[in-house]
């Protein structure tokens, strides 16, 4: 009783504790210095006894190969494992797998450098050995995490790279689960249950890379920028930090040229640093990133490339990467790029899709940004966790705006463990994408259970920590309990809501929305006077169902429960402070099994096959308008399907020819 007493007493108790920061983390690239290798590809892979999840580890399977103690299947990486075969067992099953390969290291690779191995994503724990030997461990799913292996490798000789994936989720998990043992037909099943909306995908998600740096090397740049002389004028700031092999090599004296260039390969300005490693750039007749739509020439990219150089002139690393110039600002009405207010318009999304789940998939990754451009969307938030590192790039290259958003979806029952690591959640995803242009805010959860006492202290606690981290770009959280009940909302700079109305809220009710969305976003306004985005409505669709009058489920009801959204959206957007409106969903895509979702949640506007419905020409339609009202853009030459020229009429018989 006192044990269990002591236990409830803790969990009250919630402290601001410091966080472990993240160092290094550069997105793997090639140059004069550098030389990256891919490890993708088929691995073997061993499920473990789900009811002796430990087992592997106490049998030190990671010593040998794990042919030689299991029999295993190929496994693609990067890939979820869950849908590639043809067995529940491995579809539904909690806990750890295993996967290992071997690989060769080049000679070359042993001399006057160090060698790095680095995942993408591995959901949700990973532990990785390289030839028996432990190298890292790291807890958080959909960020990256690398080692140093210099050491560890044989060169010249095959290598061997074990990895154990553990997709438990509890209750100090981010994101929360739980997990349950229930009777079944012969003994026990091990049930994982979780209360978000969508599949609990697992594996190696995210490419494996192995690359290599010299001794003392370039470990972080970290880019921001700022715009003036009304915009014909950019600047960049810029710091490095790096890393040696000994104490003493990365503090001695050392200095960086800088390069910039632009989209056409030339040299548009240089700097060069002092041992601080840090400057500024200076770009006349600058070309501002852009978001689609809102200029001629968007996503516009700038060249910078860092040498590091020793005092002596000899050139120690080099390293480029991206940048996009451009100034975000915000006040209690309005949300600003450049000095111009945005409008967003958009979609909350998935990394999701057939077979191979939240695998990354550049085909994939390429239809859907074809796709966003079509419909004419600027913007999307990465619900519910953070997307690839690649998925960021594309999105700088075509001018999407990102709310980026953490992997903290349905958060409750508060407690230290479970804000540390929602804290480090923040930490290394700022870390990872504060270079992005495309990222203009972050978003610290989706739908927490914000009328839970301890949810004031709580988000303040994790609001004021990422303002720390980056206060060039404002904070939200898509919340979904009503305005009177919630208690983070005032810890945000930006408020964004969830609803659902004629779909959970009176489902087929058409005309139960248009006026509740305008008072609830109003009452959010009023209660706070911030900025509003609704960041989810819609219904789910069942593709190809027609039913006239619409009903729930059909296509049409679809459309209709858009077009009565949007009519409260333009009424809202006479209020300066209503600054957006986001589609729940882009596609289609899996959930765990419910009688609810006929193989997953359906509120795509586009099928899991990346196919349009019919309220996608709808969309499509209302996003290039709200462009062309805003912004200038033109309409591209398909967006509207001949009917007929009312221009002229003819007076006299009509027949087919007037269509």
């Amino acid at each position: 009783m006192g044990w269990g007493f002591r236990r409830l007493v803790s969990s009250l108790v919630i402290v601001n504790k410091e966080i472990s920061q993240t160092s290094g983390m550069l997105y793997p690239r090639e140059s004069e210095t550098r030389e990256v290798r891919s490890l993708d590809g088929i691995w073997n892979f061993v499920k473990s006894d789900e009811s002796n999840p430990t087992q592997g580890v106490r049998e030190k399977w990671y010593k040998d190969d794990l042919g030689k103690v299991r029999d295993t299947i190929p496994m693609p990486v990067p890939a979820s494992y869950n849908d590639i075969t043809t067995e529940h067992a491995i579809r539904d099953h909690v806990g750890t797998v295993w996967y290992d390969r071997k690989f060769f290291v080049p000679r070359s690779w042993e001399k006057d450098q160090r060698v790095w191995l680095r995942f993408g994503s591995v959901h949700y724990e990973a532990f990785v050995w390289i030839n028996g030997e432990m190298i890292i461990k790291h807890e958080m799913g959909h960020l990256p995490f690398e080692a140093e292996v210099t050491n560890a490798l044989k060169y010249g000789e095959e290598n061997r790279i074990t990895v154990l994936c553990d997709n438990a989720l509890i209750q100090t998990t981010v994101p929360q689960g739980k997990i349950t043992e229930v009777a079944k037909d012969g003994g026990v099943a091990i049930v994982q249950t979780y209360s978000f909306d969508f599949f609990n995908y697992a594996g190696i998600h995210r490419s494996v890379h192995l690359y290599t740096t010299p001794k003392t090397f370039i470990e972080e740049v970290e880019v921001t920028t700022d715009l003036k002389a009304n915009n014909n004028v950019g600047c960049i700031y810029y710091k490095a930090k790096t890393n040696g092999t000994t104490s003493n090599e990365a503090t001695d004296e050392m200095y960086l040229n800088v390069v910039l260039r632009n989209r056409d390969g030339n040299i548009v300005a240089k700097d060069t640093t002092k041992s601080d490693l840090k400057g500024v750039i200076e770009i006349s007749k600058v070309h501002p990133w852009w978001p689609y739509l809102m200029h001629p020439e968007p996503g516009y990219l700038y060249q910078l490339e860092i040498f590091l150089h020793t005092a002596n002139n000899t050139l120690l690393d080099v390293y480029r990467l991206k940048v996009g110039v451009r100034t975000l600002s915000w006040n209690n009405t309005s949300f600003m790029i450049n000095g111009r207010p945005v409008y967003f318009r958009g979609f909350g999304r998935h990394e999701d899709s057939d077979i191979r789940g939240k695998g990354l998939d550049y085909a994939l990754l390429t239809r859907d940004f074809n796709l966003i451009k079509w419909i004419g969307a600027n913007s999307y938030r990465t619900s519910h966790y953070p997307y690839s590192e690649e998925s960021m790039q594309f999105a700088d290259e075509h001018g999407i705006m990102i709310i980026d958003e953490c992997p903290s979806v349905d958060t409750e029952n508060y407690n230290q463990a479970l804000l540390d690591k929602h804290k480090s959640a923040m930490e290394q995803l700022i870390h990872r994408d504060r270079n992005h242009p495309s990222v203009v805010m972050w978003s610290i959860a989706n739908e927490p259970r914000t009328g839970q006492f301890h949810a004031d202290s709580y988000f303040q606690f994790v609001a004021n920590y990422t303002k720390s981290l980056d206060s060039t770009r404002p904070v939200t959280a898509a919340i979904a309990v009503p305005h009177t009940d919630d208690k983070a909302a005032k810890h945000l700079d930006i408020i964004s809501f969830n609803r659902y109305n004629g779909w959970y809220s009176n489902a087929g009710k058409i005309d139960m929305i248009t006026q509740r969305v305008i008072e609830e976003a109003t009452a959010w306004n009023k209660k706070h006077n911030k900025p509003v985005i609704m960041s989810e409505y819609g219904a789910d669709t069942v593709e190809g169902l027609h039913l006239l009058p619409s009903y729930v489920w059909s296509e049409d009801y679809q459309t209709e429960l858009f077009s009565k959204h949007f009519k409260a959206f333009d009424i809202l957007r006479k209020q300066s402070w209503f600054i957006g409106e986001f589609i729940w969903n882009f596609a289609d895509f899996k959930t765990a099994q419910t009688v609810t979702r006929v193989g997953g949640n359906k509120k795509g506007v586009f099928t899991r096959s990346r196919q349009p419905k019919a309220a996608a020409h709808l969309v499509r339609k209302r996003y290039f308008a709200l462009g062309r009202e805003m912004d200038q853009c033109n309409f591209p030459e398909d967006l509207f399907t001949y009917i007929t020229d009312a221009s002229s009429p003819r007076s006299g018989k009509r027949d087919e020819t007037d269509l």
